[in-house]
């Protein structure tokens, strides 16, 4: 069994109008699909949960414009971050994209997240055969960038998906070296040898390496168990 990450970055004309507010104002900060579920072809409907840190009064008056969602459920988590529930029509543009995954045995492993460009980044897992053709069948328009593929492990986790690649790269030298060792095995120093970069750069790196990843694991988990013990309370 494959695994492939993939970002697909689409035209201007493709763009679904949440898409194109993301890409054009600078009001969401990360956005991801959580889940979705799409209906029968011939009810055109489909439902999905979004995760958002984003300004949330602009985002509402975004989504309130879009002519193609039924209605919307928006439920704040703290002040930066919030879901959002979507009942949507199906749009003729993401069908032509979608069409790529038909009748092929590939499962997309959520989440599905979206960057600054409105770009999407996928995890799909499949047979290699699958995978490649899922590729070719993409639309000419789109943009298709492989980041990785190899046989699918459930420790590809979504955590690390903030770091830019020098700071993964960062990370993985830091580990290799045992820079995060308990009691700590190598230094900043040994990291930026490694790098082939300054000692101030490498330690950049971590710290921001660092901070992106433990702010992911709250926001992800932590936030979400306190708000679930609340709810049974």
């Amino acid at each position: 069994m494959k695994y492939l990450n993939v970002r697909l970055s689409q035209p201007d004309w493709m763009l679904h109008p949440m898409q194109r507010f993301i890409r054009e104002q600078e009001v969401v900060r990360y956005e991801e699909l959580r889940s979705w579920n799409i209906a029968a072809r011939e009810d055109d409907v489909e439902y999905e949960l979004f995760y958002v840190e984003a300004d949330r009064e602009p985002y509402e008056a975004a989504i309130e414009a879009v002519d193609s969602i039924r209605w919307y459920d928006l439920t704040p988590i703290d002040e930066d971050s919030f879901y959002v529930y979507v009942c949507q029509e199906t749009r003729e543009e993401d069908v032509r994209w979608r069409e790529a995954f038909a009748a092929l045995n590939l499962v997309v492993v959520p989440p599905v997240v979206y960057d600054t460009e409105a770009a999407f980044y996928m995890t799909v897992v499949g047979t290699g055969e699958d995978l490649q053709t899922m590729l070719e069948g993409l639309p000419d328009e789109i943009d298709v960038t492989v980041d990785a593929i190899g046989e699918y492990d459930r420790r590809h986790a979504p955590v690390s998906g903030d770091l830019t690649d020098r700071q993964l790269e960062a990370v993985e030298v830091a580990v290799d070296v045992g820079y995060f060792e308990v009691p700590r095995e190598a230094g900043v120093e040994d990291v930026a040898t490694e790098l082939g970069c300054a000692s101030s750069t490498a330690a950049t790196l971590l710290q921001k390496a660092q901070a992106r990843v433990m702010r992911r694991l709250v926001r992800r988990y932590g936030r979400e168990k306190t708000s679930l013990v609340r709810a049974l309370q």
